[in-house]
C-alpha cells in the first residue's frame, strides 16, 4: 500500500513538472522529466522534487527561440569542431581547439556561449567547457 502511494505521488510530481517545464521554458521540459524520475527512484516523492528541479536547463534556449537561433548560426557560418565523442548534454568539450561564441542578447541565454560540434550547434558552460542543451 505504502509503495503505491509514493508511486503515485512521484508520478504525480512528475507530471506537474512536465506542465511547469513547458510552461517556462519547453527547452527544459526533458531535463525536468528525468530528473524527477531519477530522484524519485533514489529518494521517492522529495527525490522527485529535487531531481526535476535540478534536470531543468537554467538559462538555456527556450524551444520558441530555438529556430530562430538555428537560423542565427546558420547565417554566421561558423566553423564545425570535430568532436571524436558523442556529442550530448554533459560532454566534457576540450579547453582548446574549440572557439566558443556569445549568444546576442535577444535570446536571453545570459551564462552560455555556443559552438559548432559535428554540425550540431550546442550551448556550453564557458567555466567547465560542457554542454548543457544541444540546438534541434
Amino acid at each position: 500500500m505504502r509503495k503505491s502511494l509514493i508511486l503515485a505521488s512521484t508520478l504525480l510530481a512528475a507530471s506537474g513538472f512536465i506542465g511547469v517545464a513547458q510552461a517556462q521554458n519547453g527547452g527544459a521540459a526533458a531535463g525536468a522529466t528525468t530528473g524527477a524520475v531519477g530522484g524519485a527512484i533514489v529518494g521517492g516523492p522529495v527525490g522527485a522534487v529535487v531531481g526535476g528541479v535540478g534536470g531543468a536547463i537554467v538559462g538555456g534556449l527556450s524551444d520558441r527561440d530555438e529556430p530562430r537561433f538555428r537560423e542565427y548560426v546558420v547565417k554566421e557560418k561558423r566553423p564545425s569542431y570535430t568532436y571524436r565523442e558523442d556529442v550530448r548534454v554533459g560532454a566534457e568539450l576540450p579547453s582548446s581547439g574549440v572557439t566558443y561564441y556569445e549568444v546576442p542578447a535577444e535570446y536571453g541565454v545570459k551564462n552560455y556561449r555556443y559552438t559548432v560540434v559535428n554540425n550540431r550547434t550546442v550551448l556550453v558552460d564557458p567555466k567547465t567547457h560542457r554542454i548543457v542543451q544541444i540546438v534541434q
